[in-house]
């Protein structure tokens, strides 16, 4: 009889993976003494599948700035959970080839929608501020949405009596994963229902049938 392993709680699922012979890949996490890490999971025992969770591995430390145990499990250098981040954080990872050569996004991007550039600017007290420059009518309340985006998405917060200063949790900064959600801000409704459904679809399949 073979061994059951815990691997942790799932926190999300690609069901299958296009860039991996359709293979599916769960994201666990497990409670560390030094706080939650977590876990690049499949079950397939498809040649080359261990190649591509690797890859997302690796994916996920440029991408969220994490950082990888002596096991192989990934944590954040706040030792934090961050949860709903790390997901969009797992999901941005499992849509990249494993040929890309994986960068982490700058901390500007423009709003197609406005035609704004938007700067989000860092300070040592771990606060972020968003602002806008270019020709455009209500930057300040596009401004406002996209760093209530920035909230929804990274459950950040905002600073008291502020519409465009934000912070995590935590008070740390995290650049890289701020710079891939900033990406998606603008459009959070639509990344939000996407969330939604990949976890009302999402199943994970017993190892006998995975590829």
């Amino acid at each position: 009889m073979g061994e059951i392993v815990d691997i942790g709680r799932r926190i999300e699922l690609v069901p299958m993976d296009p860039h991996g012979q359709d293979i599916t890949i769960g994201l666990y996490c497990q409670e560390l003494d030094e706080g939650p890490a977590f876990l690049v999971h499949t079950y397939s025992r498809f040649e080359g599948a261990q190649e591509r969770i690797s890859f997302v591995v690796d994916a996920m430390c440029v991408l969220g700035g994490m950082v990888l145990t002596q096991n192989g499990m990934l944590h954040f250098p706040c030792w934090q959970e961050h949860q709903m981040a790390c997901k969009r954080v797992f999901l941005e990872a499992c849509k990249l080839a494993s040929s890309t050569i994986v960068e982490a996004p700058p901390l500007k991007i423009l709003d197609k929608k406005t035609g704004l550039n938007i700067t989000v600017i860092s300070d040592k007290d771990g606060v972020y501020q968003v602002s806008a420059e270019g020709e455009g009518k209500d930057k300040e309340k596009r401004v406002a949405f996209i760093a209530g985006g920035l909230m929804k998405l990274g459950q950040m917060v905002e600073v008291k009596d502020t519409l465009d200063k934000i912070v995590f949790p935590c008070g740390d900064m995290h650049d890289e994963m701020l710079g891939l959600l900033l990406i998606r801000a603008p459009n959070v409704r639509a990344v939000l229902r996407e969330q939604d459904m990949a976890a009302s679809r999402g199943v994970l399949a017993a190892p006998s049938q995975q590829k």
